[in-house]
């Protein structure tokens, strides 16, 4: 997340995504109910205490780029960033990078005037390959 310090409305845009960290950070699990509960009020992100935040059925998440926008403050993709659920980098080396080919060396022959005996192949560090 990129730092402006944008003010609208006598509100800078760094105190709305401090609420926003301090809602997370302090929020009551019910586990009963299987969902997350704000435990005080937090007039900047427009949540009373005893909202509720997180559940696991028919539940509207809040959104940080949509409390931006009811502010009217100026590029809030470049305030916020990109969703997690996207990705960055390390999604993309996970779904890209290491699906790529790679050049493997083969292993070393033992005796050379026999190519049938190869070496015993390494696991990844992990132990040995048995056959």
């Amino acid at each position: 997340m990129v730092s402006i310090n944008q003010t609208v409305e006598g509100v800078s845009a760094d105190e709305v995504k401090a609420e926003w960290k301090r809602l997370w950070r302090s929020r009551v699990d019910d586990k009963d109910r299987a969902e997350g509960v704000a435990n005080e009020l937090f007039p900047l992100i427009f949540v009373e205490r005893g909202t509720v935040i997180v559940a696991t059925r028919d539940f509207r998440p809040l959104n940080l780029k949509e409390i931006l926008s009811a502010y009217k403050f100026k590029d809030v993709n470049r305030l916020v960033g990109q969703n997690p659920s996207v990705g960055g980098m390390a999604k993309f080396a996970k779904a890209v990078l290491n699906k790529q080919y790679r050049f493997r060396r083969l292993p070393r022959l033992i005796d050379r005037s026999t190519p049938a005996k190869v070496q015993q192949l390494k696991q990844g560090g992990r132990g040995w390959l048995h056959k």
